[in-house]
């Protein structure tokens, strides 16, 4: 443990951002997890009504880089269009 104010402070502050993060991230796999169960079942219209979920608690989070999101969004959206031709 710090001795010093601010420092116990920071290891407060770093503990209740740590667990929003956490929090965060479990709820986008989550969205995915569920968005990817619609795939694999087939169910084209149910998944059409998740993606725009997924994609907006992706984005909104604020825990991944704009790189990842897009990476992420990219490849949700070409399991849908992937879906549709089969």
């Amino acid at each position: 443990m710090a001795n010093i104010k601010s420092q116990k402070k920071r290891i407060l502050i770093t503990k209740e951002e740590n667990a929003k993060n956490t929090s965060l991230r479990t709820k986008c796999k989550n969205a995915v997890k569920k968005y990817e169960a619609a795939i694999a079942e087939g169910n084209v219209a149910l998944a059409e009504e998740l993606l725009p979920v997924t994609v907006s608690t992706i984005t909104k989070a604020g825990i991944y880089k704009d790189n990842t999101v897009s990476r992420k969004v990219a490849r949700l959206s070409k399991m849908l269009s992937d879906l549709k031709k089969a």
